[in-house]
């Protein structure tokens, strides 16, 4: 899932892929602005055939948390 999801950050940030951990956070260390992340949200959402809930992406603040979230509602 990680993986997965670094593929799609490089599509909205420009960023090396090496340079994504799980500790970062998209707006302070990837550059992203709302609508990026709002954007790279709906790219996941056809992705994964997942629905994301926005008050819920909205406390997202790390690319781990989003692979926790993901993965909490991929199940």
């Amino acid at each position: 899932m990680f993986e997965k999801l670094v593929d799609i950050i490089v599509n909205y940030v420009e960023v090396n892929k090496e340079d994504i951990k799980p500790e970062s956070r998209f707006m302070e260390d990837l550059g992203f602005t709302s609508f990026d992340f709002m954007s790279m949200l709906g790219e996941i959402e056809d992705e994964f055939d997942l629905e994301i809930v926005q008050e819920e992406a909205a406390d997202i603040r790390t690319v781990q948390e989003a692979v926790d979230y993901l993965q909490r509602i991929s199940e």
